[in-house]
């Protein structure tokens, strides 16, 4: 087995930060989403409560996508087969 790099380190420091930008970003726009009519249209407290609950769900969900999509695709990049 080979030891990395600080290039490598560094990437991989890099890439996980950029996971967790993009994925807080696209957590807080599906949240917005979701969540946006309650602001809008100053709906009902039980709505507004269902709505909350939704986006948080939707917005947790997207946040651990997100994530997982960007590592998988940085590790299965051709540079990082550990060769």
């Amino acid at each position: 087995m080979e030891q990395r790099t600080q290039a490598d380190r560094d990437a991989m420091t890099i890439e996980i930060g950029y996971a967790l930008v993009s994925a807080g970003f696209a957590a807080a726009l599906v949240f917005g989403a979701v969540y946006g009519p309650v602001l809008a249209f100053s709906l009902s407290s039980p709505v507004g409560h269902a709505l909350t609950v939704a986006g948080g769900i939707a917005a947790g969900a997207v946040f651990l996508l997100r994530i997982a999509h960007v590592l998988w695709h940085f590790a299965r990049r051709p540079e990082n087969d550990g060769r």
